[in-house]
């Protein structure tokens, strides 16, 4: 009598699950994902759109307009604005909270920096 091959019906429920909660798990960060990069995409563009002798008034507001076209509930008064080497450097620091499910959530923490 020839083996048979394949998989059991307990083991094929158990990868769809595993594969379900993971898949979900990344619907539910990727969104904050995006919105980091957009975050990071406009705060190079302030920066090197702002010249070096402008305020820190002048960065924010141009950052705000950029923030209003990518639709970011992020505010350009979080922003943290200096000067390095006569060029301006806008870093950034705050932390996202995604529920999971009941009373689990995940936090991440995300930092960026126009510097280098």
């Amino acid at each position: 009598m020839k083996n048979q091959r394949g998989i059991a019906l307990s083991g094929l429920l158990f990868w769809s699950i595993v594969i379900v909660l993971v898949a979900v798990l990344g619907l539910k960060v990727a969104p904050t994902v995006i919105e980091y990069q957009k975050i990071m995409k406009d705060a190079k563009a302030t920066a090197a759109k702002v010249g070096p002798d402008s305020t820190v008034g002048d960065v924010r507001a141009a950052f705000d307009k950029f923030a209003e076209i990518d639709m970011l509930d992020f505010k350009a008064s979080q922003l943290d604005i200096s000067k390095e080497n006569g060029k301006i450097v806008i870093s950034f620091e705050y932390e996202k909270r995604i529920p999971l499910f009941w009373n689990v959530s995940l936090v991440i923490d995300y930092k960026g920096s126009t510097a280098g």
